[in-house]
């Protein structure tokens, strides 16, 4: 389904709110494809944000699954302090620091159930049992990988298909472990090379991922191999997404630089700077979800009472070249976009 997007744009699964069902129809309807991402929600939840953008959609879009990690039991002592420090100043307790499965089982039989045409996963590989119901009942599985070791331990597993996700990218790093390290060691890769690195392993097509916001950006990836470009940053300021005003704000200031951290969650990922950040990521422990539930409430309260400095602010390194134009027009700029940069590399080339 993938390779035969009239427009090779994808709208990537922003759990937490910033994909709605009506994000990914928009985007849909102009030609690409979009996915609903399942991480936070309850299965029950899940399963009615699938029949409305179903519905939308004419059952064209994916489901993005996380997959469970292991239980580590993190030592939390410090951080819960801090945490809780922090959550006082906005007057509400801190969550509980608890690991969980986010549902997965059952989130699985539900797609499973649905027949959703394309699954991917994030965070972790099913298992090779998954793997096989999900092909037996016609879904193409794709697997998220940051680096050439998990790209071929993926390829291994008899996935159909790699979203490649570069250092670039807004959001949660989508490595196989909560500490971000990889098989084969903790090399951080940007898109281009990675791209590059991951065909030398394997032929599965590729999805490209990670600070892409322009129609070239997608020219050069589909150049470089690609057969599609995932952008997620770049919708975040579309009406049609769940982005919180607190957010949109700090997108539109567009003066903070991007970094990686665990001090949110547990888990690596880009956000925009602010002084949580700053404060707490040299010392952030990697237990992931339990920091994340642990901040979960400082990060609500922040965000409804307007507060950039407590709450995570996912964005790529590009976010500053994100427009706030509804889904249907950027695909259409980008569409254009990518056709004008291939029309001038072919007359460069001669």
């Amino acid at each position: 389904m993938i390779e035969q997007l009239r427009v090779p744009v994808i709208v990537a699964p922003m759990a937490g709110g910033g994909s709605t069902p009506e994000l990914v129809a928009a985007v849909v309807a102009a030609g690409g494809f979009g996915f609903t991402p399942g991480g936070y929600l309850t299965a029950q939840a899940l399963a009615e944000q699938m029949v409305r953008t179903s519905a939308l959609t004419e059952g064209r879009y994916g489901v993005n699954l996380f997959v469970p990690g292991t239980n580590t039991k993190p030592d939390l002592a410090d951080y819960t302090e801090r945490v809780a420090a922090e959550s006082a100043r906005l007057g509400v307790e801190p969550g509980e620091p608890r690991w969980e499965d986010d549902e997965y089982p059952a989130k699985l039989e539900i797609v499973l159930a649905q027949r959703v045409p394309v699954v991917s996963f994030t965070f972790g590989l099913p298992n090779a049992g998954d793997v096989a119901r999900l092909h037996a009942a016609g879904t193409e599985i794709i697997a998220t990988v940051t680096t050439p070791a998990e790209a071929h331990q993926a390829a291994q597993l008899g996935v159909d298909a790699l979203a490649v996700q570069g250092f670039e990218a807004g959001a949660h790093r989508g490595t196989l472990t909560d500490d971000g390290v990889s098989p084969g060691g903790g090399e951080e890769f940007g898109l281009l090379a990675l791209i590059r690195r991951i065909q030398a392993v394997t032929d599965l097509p590729l999805i490209a991922a990670g600070g892409l916001v322009h129609g070239a950006d997608v020219a050069a990836v589909l150049t470089a191999g690609a057969v599609a470009a995932q952008l997620g940053t770049a919708f975040l300021l579309c009406p049609e997404a769940g982005t919180s005003a607190t957010h949109r704000a700090a997108l539109a200031d567009r003066t903070r630089r991007t970094a990686i951290t665990r001090a949110f969650t547990g888990r690596p990922a880009r956000g925009m700077v602010n002084r949580f950040l700053t404060e707490n990521t040299a010392d952030a422990p990697v237990g992931y979800p339990q920091v994340h539930h642990l901040t979960r409430p400082m990060r609500a309260a922040a965000a409804k009472a307007g507060d950039p400095d407590l709450v995570h602010l996912w964005a790529g390194q590009t976010y500053q070249l994100a427009g706030e134009l509804p889904a249907a027009e950027l695909v259409a700029r980008l569409d254009r976009e990518a056709r004008e940069a291939i029309e001038r590399v072919s007359r460069r080339l001669g």
